[in-house]
């Protein structure tokens, strides 16, 4: 692609990433400090009572699931609230008249949703070093996760933000949807603690594969098969950039 075609891309990632940089301390430092009162309250409370996979300690079993859930939640809502407050204030228009193509369009927003997540997920992680011994085992696996999880994410999230007319839709795709598949996940528990019903259940959540093939990662152990877990995300991830692109090459509710 030519360099001058490239402008209009880098311009729109730019911005994308300067409006969550610029208000850090409310979109990176305060999802890093909710995480960490998830982890002093739980650790407390269950570490004695409660084992992760084997002899692994709940305090460390906990900690993957807490970064992988603060990186989905954080890539969902920078897409989504962006254009959501995009359309609702009517400079959308202004994303919309340059020559961008919808390819350029998803790339810019998902990439900067993608760098939230990340951003958010590293910090979680580094403020829980003092707290738990933790190694990463297969530090490649714990990446592929954590970037096929966020982008998954950030689609949804441009999903919702094209969807959705005001603040409360919006509020509702999330706490109805992106909310219960999260807390359902395993972040907090290992699936073979679940009756076998529930465990049945579990396997139709895709969140559940990417937060077990992310902590497969660090502990070199995982509730499936880490191939299955990669089969899975990659073919969610696939078909969410499709429906995606599907709907911005359309113009769905993005223009008249």
């Amino acid at each position: 692609m030519p360099e001058s075609r490239l402008a209009g891309f880098r311009t729109l990632l730019y911005k994308e990433v300067l409006r969550f940089w610029k208000v850090g301390f409310q979109t990176v430092l305060a999802p890093v400090i909710n995480a960490m009162l998830f982890l002093l309250i739980f650790s407390h409370v269950l570490d004695r009572h409660v084992t992760g996979y084997g002899e692994v300690a709940y305090t460390a079993f906990l900690v993957p699931g807490l970064v992988m859930m603060s990186l989905l939640q954080n890539a969902f809502a920078n897409s989504s609230s962006s254009l959501i407050q995009s359309k609702i204030t009517g400079n959308i228009i202004f994303v919309l008249l340059p020559p961008l193509s919808y390819r350029e369009f998803y790339a810019a927003y998902v990439i900067a949703s993608m760098l939230r997540g990340l951003f958010v997920g590293t910090g979680v992680l580094l403020v829980s070093i003092p707290f738990v011994d933790l190694s990463i085992a297969a530090p490649g696996w714990a990446l592929a996760f954590a970037l096929m999880g966020s982008a998954i994410l950030a689609s949804l999230g441009v999903i919702a933000g094209i969807w959705a007319d005001k603040f409360d839709q919006l509020a509702g795709f999330q706490n109805f949807l992106i909310m219960p598949l999260t807390m359902l996940s395993g972040v907090f528990y290992s699936l073979h603690s679940l009756p076998q019903l529930w465990q049945d259940v579990s396997h139709a959540n895709p969140f559940f594969f990417m937060i077990d093939g992310f902590r497969y990662g660090f502990f070199g152990q995982s509730d499936v098969s880490p191939w299955l877990s990669l089969g899975v995300v990659s073919v969610c991830l696939m078909l969410l950039a499709a429906l995606t692109l599907a709907m911005l090459a359309r113009g769905y509710k993005l223009r008249a």
